[in-house]
């Protein structure tokens, strides 16, 4: 029939070039957005906002006009108090975004120190069963954290973190901030991860080990006091019981530093993994 056309219309015919580009921005907003929640205490807000949104329907649909005009009401308020609880997921995915567009993160500039003393220390920790929390500041600044504690601006040694985190010591409690190559500050207080999927097990130091990766881009490094078990958190994540050895070669590939001498006398060093 030459009018079925303008009846019904052919799929896709408006489908151009325009629309497909602006289909995939939605898609992949919405793919980040959900990575950004899971696991977090936002996916459940997100199912509270859509079933009040299916509610606010169901009552437009049954002529509930009471019902309606009150949810429209309060919903300027109701958006203000999703911003707020959202507060720590919005903060990560900005600070993720500006870490990513940063021009020292794409260019790669600098020349990176290396740690050999920080996984020596870890290991004696471990042996020794001393707790330490001890955090490497990378593209994210963690002024914030830095400004709690004591400042030190020392150069990063062996010996230094052996008398901080000894017991009894003045610095012992708390969080030790790298800056490069240079212990910035001491019995720094760091922020606990509110993270319901995170084991009832872990304790303050391992929490907050994973709080402060997930408001920023550092890495931390956890020695238990209980079980002597070194840990490295990392995007939010934790890894537990590493070796002196997984430690190193972890800290390398997060830090993008290659390993140049073994960390313990006597042990050879393993070959460098080629680049790609």
């Amino acid at each position: 029939m030459p009018g079925a056309a303008a009846i019904y219309p052919i799929p896709f015919e408006r489908l151009d070039l325009r629309a497909g580009v602006d289909i995939l921005l939605i898609a992949i907003l919405l793919y980040y957005l959900l990575k950004l929640l899971k696991g977090t205490r936002g996916l459940q807000m997100v199912i509270a906002v859509l079933l009040l949104f299916l509610f606010y329907e169901g009552a437009r649909w049954a002529r509930l006009e009471m019902v309606a005009w009150l949810l429209t009401t309060l919903l300027p308020y109701f958006a203000i108090a999703l911003i707020v609880l959202f507060q720590p997921e919005i903060r990560r995915a900005l600070s993720r975004l500006g870490r990513n567009l940063s021009l020292g993160h794409l260019v790669g500039l600098g020349v990176e120190p290396q740690y050999d003393d920080l996984v020596l220390a870890a290991d004696h920790f471990s042996q020794n069963r001393l707790g330490a929390l001890i955090v490497i500041e990378r593209d994210v600044g963690l002024r914030t954290y830095i400004e709690s504690g004591i400042s030190l601006d020392a150069l990063l040694s062996y010996d230094l973190l052996i008398s901080i985190f000894r017991p009894g010591a003045p610095l012992h409690d708390g969080a030790v901030i790298l800056q490069g190559d240079r212990i910035c500050a001491a019995a720094c207080f760091l922020p606990l991860s509110l993270n319901p999927m995170i084991s009832n097990q872990l304790g303050t130091r391992h929490r907050a080990a994973i709080g402060v990766t997930e408001e920023s881009d550092a890495v931390a490094l956890v020695v238990s006091e209980e079980t002597g078990a070194i840990s490295l958190a990392n995007g939010g994540a934790i890894e537990m019981n590493l070796t002196a050895d997984q430690l190193q070669e972890r800290l390398t590939e997060l830090t993008g530093r290659r390993r140049q001498t073994s960390f313990l006398p006597g042990v050879p060093t393993p070959a460098v993994r080629k680049e790609q």
